[in-house]
């Protein structure tokens, strides 16, 4: 049985969800989710520097979504829409939590856990040399980033990125990272 979207879709809404969406992935949807997540987050009267560090990862997030999207094949058009993908930001407990997910080939499943992998093994200082490395060495890919955004999204959280792939067929994966800011 190949992985249910919608089924994934509904276990992250749980918990106090300030925005969910499932659906095309577009510049105009960012912006979107900004403000509301934003206005959102006023409803919560909740600090400013952790609604900065909410909107920054937010903003990482939905980026790195956007950017490196796979567009679906012609075929999978009648479920999904060709740049699909999951978003959900909630308030879990002591912490906000940023999920995303989106389909990925499996040529890239490897690729993407040993960079998850490498990253959450490093501790702060580390973590702070491999991004001035980064930002000082490499060259911007046509995506936009240099690989920057997961080592930046870890920096500013101070906690690990929890992942996983699960299988939908021969070629695609889902991919789900989901990203926690402590309250406290």
């Amino acid at each position: 049985m190949s992985f249910d979207v919608n089924e994934y879709y509904s276990k992250l809404n749980g918990g106090d969800v300030l925005m969910a969406f499932k659906g095309n992935i577009s510049s105009e949807l960012i912006s979107n989710v900004l403000e509301v997540v934003e206005s959102r987050m006023d409803d919560f009267s909740e600090h400013s520097k952790i609604r900065k560090k909410v909107y920054n990862v937010l903003v990482e997030s939905l980026q790195n979504l956007y950017h490196h999207i796979e567009t679906l094949p012609e075929e999978m058009h009648k479920e999904f829409d060709s740049k699909f993908g999951i978003l959900v930001v909630s308030r879990v407990e002591d912490k906000y939590k940023i999920s995303t997910g989106n389909f990925i080939t499996q040529d890239k499943v490897d690729i993407l856990k040993n960079k998850i992998d490498k990253i959450n093994s490093m501790g702060k200082e580390e973590l702070k040399d491999m991004y001035k490395f980064i930002l000082n060495h490499q060259r911007l890919s046509e995506k936009g980033g240099g690989g920057l955004g997961l080592v930046d999204i870890a920096r500013k959280t101070g906690n690990q990125l929890d992942y996983t792939f699960e299988k939908f067929d021969n070629t695609y994966y889902f991919f789900n990272l989901d990203v926690y800011i402590d309250i406290a």
